[in-house]
């Protein structure tokens, strides 16, 4: 599981360079990483991250979808700002999520941590829906996602993935920033 686990981790950190820069080329890699996560996180008894993974694969169509189809019809489709309309409908989204998904693995699974299973689960659900509309504010749910994850992957002996999470949280932390600025119209596309 080793060799698998390492595998994801690096196709994993290809990813995370590609949303960093805003490449569209990153739903592409989208693809790849939540099949190997799936059977990983099914043999940990993570069923909720597990599940997150099935949804990746879905949200990876939807991300290209949304990218190309909102990009056509400007020169380029910009990265903005969370609307605060929206604040209110995604955290009711999450918590219902959350709320959802704690039960399930409460009552079905013997997952040894329902509720950060489900924490992380319901906000992942959320910010790939703000990943796929360009919203920089997707990054602070990563920051929380990854570091909590990071802890439970490091508790259950998954060292290369809690490694990869604690990665992914210094990274969202400069995605945030970067994305804001690009928000903003302080800095380009390509770095």
């Amino acid at each position: 599981m080793t060799v698998l686990e390492i595998t994801g981790a690096l196709v994993s950190l290809l990813y995370l360079r590609l949303e960093y820069k805003a490449n569209i080329w990153l739903w592409v890699v989208g693809v790849i990483t939540p099949v190997i996560y799936i059977y990983l996180f099914f043999v940990s008894k993570f069923y909720a991250d597990m599940g997150i993974n099935i949804y990746y694969l879905f949200a990876s169509a939807y991300g290209v979808y949304c990218w190309k189809k909102k990009g056509a019809g400007e020169s380029i489709f910009r990265i903005t700002r969370l609307p605060l309309r929206l604040v209110w409908k995604l955290f009711a989204i999450f918590s219902g999520l959350f709320a959802l998904i704690a039960w399930i693995l409460i009552c079905f699974t013997d997952s040894p941590v329902p509720y950060g299973d489900a924490l992380t689960t319901a906000l992942s659900v959320v910010a790939m829906w703000m990943l796929a509309q360009k919203y920089a504010e997707q990054w602070l749910l990563w920051i929380v996602v990854n570091v909590v994850s990071a802890g439970l992957y490091l508790w259950r002996d998954l060292y290369p993935t809690g490694i990869l999470f604690v990665i992914y949280a210094v990274v969202s932390a400069f995605g945030y920033l970067k994305w804001r600025k690009m928000a903003m119209g302080h800095a380009d596309d390509a770095d």
